[in-house]
């Protein structure tokens, strides 16, 4: 069934159909550059799966059923003569290529406004820039479900809000790139965006919150239940919160429970128990070695450490403050006191265990050189992430 609505300043079309997706995206066909986004229908998923589609611009927006449109090959068709804008397409990208999707001309206006040192929410943007209010109550729409059919008006209009004005969000912030010469920036972040694997081949067991303080032993129970847990949700495609939530799975780890029963009263839901609960048990009490004990921290940092690291956090500070940019955005926090650490002693060594892309380390790599003591100059055969030669 074909379903449009005039709204000001947005049309929009539901196409649940082979044949509305045509005509949809025949409505598009002037523009040459769109915006594109996913409402997702993961929440109890391990993967990442697409529930709408949005594509559209200069007000004008086709909102795909993926769900009841098997080929999506006219909608890659369409793209693929394209350029494709995303807002925070880290997102988006694993659930379109899960349909048969992937655009090949990709712009972000999320990492365009980060490089300018603006809001990245895309709301504070369409308002700041644009002059665009959005309308809708935003965080009853994340926690709408998208797999619901029919979907309500409001969400209708909401999705289509999501990517109107993207084109011309992003044609005002490239010509902001442009007029401070950070086009250059944006370049390398976005190209490292897109080369990110999918989140789910990024999740790590050092990341589960609560683990900074437990002992070895513990440690290793955290570790070995994290790594079931992570086998489980990918077998069965379920999210890993509801088999064991992070803050149950520590508390097993630290307090392993005297059998399968008290797994519920501990705080592991009853469906979950009752699918998952023997398993989660075994990895409880194995004890044969399969899954090898993790690594202590190499070494605590010292007070010497501390106070480098806070002096390199200091600079970054500094620079940040006259770029008019977030400090995580030239360097991420995390890496500041494993790079002290690990002790390095060339440009190179640092250059290499901060990870950071050409452009940051332009700024940052000799005022960070400067205060470990380090020579500030790469080798002269060392190439940037991007190919170009390693400043002198």
């Amino acid at each position: 069934m074909l379903f449009s609505k005039d709204m000001s300043p947005q049309e929009f079309v539901l196409a649940a159909t082979p044949a509305d997706l045509l005509r949809s995206l025949q409505a598009l066909d002037d523009l040459e550059i769109v915006g594109v986004d996913v409402e997702r229908a993961d929440w109890n998923r391990y993967y990442r799966a697409a529930a709408l589609i949005q594509v559209g611009g200069q007000g004008r927006v086709a909102l795909i059923d993926p769900l009841a449109i098997t080929d999506l090959s006219p909608l890659s068709a369409f793209l693929a003569d394209r350029t494709a804008v995303f807002h925070a397409m880290e997102n988006d990208l694993r659930p379109l290529s899960a349909a048969g999707v992937e655009p090949q001309r990709l712009e972000d206006t999320s990492i365009a406004a980060a490089m300018l040192g603006l809001p990245t929410g895309l709301e504070a943007l369409l308002s700041r820039l644009l002059g665009i209010e959005p309308t809708g109550d935003k965080a009853a729409m994340q926690r709408a479900n998208w797999e619901a059919r029919p979907l309500t008006e409001e969400m209708l209009s909401y999705a289509a809000g999501d990517v109107a004005d993207l084109p011309e969000l992003w044609s005002v912030l490239h010509q902001q790139l442009r007029a401070s010469d950070r086009e250059s920036w944006y370049r390398q972040e976005l190209a490292a965006g897109i080369a990110l694997p999918p989140v789910e081949e990024r999740r790590e067991w050092t990341r589960t919150r609560g683990i900074g303080r437990l002992d070895l032993a513990a440690r290793t129970r955290v570790r070995t239940l994290w790594t079931i847990r992570e086998r489980l949700a990918q077998n069965t495609n379920t999210a890993p919160s509801r088999i064991l939530g992070d803050r149950v799975l520590v508390d097993l780890a630290i307090s392993p429970p005297g059998g399968a029963e008290e797994l519920q009263r501990r705080g592991m839901r009853r469906q979950a128990v009752r699918i998952f609960g023997e398993q989660i048990m075994a990895a409880l009490t194995v004890g044969d070695g399969q899954i090898p004990e993790p690594r202590p921290p190499s070494r605590s940092p010292s007070e010497a450490d501390r106070s480098k690291a806070d002096k390199l956090r200091a600079l970054r500070a500094e620079l940040a403050r006259e770029l008019d940019l977030d400090p995580g955005v030239l360097c991420p926090s995390r890496t500041l006191m494993a790079a002290v650490l690990a002790a390095p002693t060339t440009a190179e060594a640092l250059y290499q265990r901060l990870g950071l892309r050409p452009w940051q380390w332009e700024l940052l790599g000799e005022r960070f050189c400067k205060a470990l003591g380090i020579p500030s100059a790469l080798p002269a055969n060392e190439e940037q992430p991007d190919g170009r030669p390693a400043q002198p």
